[in-house]
């Protein structure tokens, strides 16, 4: 097989990747707020600080990683497999918006605020979907859709927050 082909991690990228898990998975168990099916958190603005200041891949894993042990430890195991999935395009999706701002280098922009709300769409819509289907109601699923909603216009405002300390960094 051609080395070109297959996508490498490199020690460091595995270690980086370790440590990105470990912080999506406290900001993600540590500060949780009940809401119908789940619970509100600020792991999203960490997936997003990780995928936008450490990388696209290790930001997508340590995502998906970091969020489903923290539905496995939290007490919600059935949704480890929809976390993976939802996570994935989650960060998936900021990405692809912002992959340009990324590579230019460039700070706070609106373009990233686009970022952050059509990935968090994607967020809403997958847990609403994914409990409609679990619970098999779709009444069911969309109770969660106000806090989902919520979390979300937190973890925008977390996010800036972490964006702007660390960019004076970077």
């Amino acid at each position: 097989m051609n080395n070109k082909s297959v996508s490498q991690f490199s020690t460091k990228q595995i270690c980086v990747t370790a440590v990105m898990v470990t912080f999506i998975f406290l900001m993600t168990i540590i500060p949780r707020i009940p809401i119908p099916l789940g619970y509100a958190h600020l792991g999203d603005a960490a997936i997003f600080w990780c995928v936008y200041f450490v990388g696209r891949k290790e930001g997508v894993i340590a995502g998906c990683i970091g969020s489903a042990m923290a539905d496995f430890f939290g007490g919600f195991p059935i949704w480890i497999l929809p976390t993976l999935l939802i996570k994935f395009m989650m960060a998936e999706t900021f990405w692809f918006v912002v992959k340009g701002n990324i590579k230019q280098g460039k700070s706070f922009s609106f373009l990233l605020i686009i970022g952050l709300v059509l990935a968090l769409l994607v967020m809403t819509v997958g847990y609403t979907l994914f409990g409609a289907a679990l619970y098999g109601s779709l009444e069911v699923g969309l109770m969660s859709a106000p806090g989902l909603l919520i979390e979300s216009a937190v973890n925008i405002i977390a996010f800036c927050f972490l964006f702007k300390m660390f960019s004076r960094m970077r």
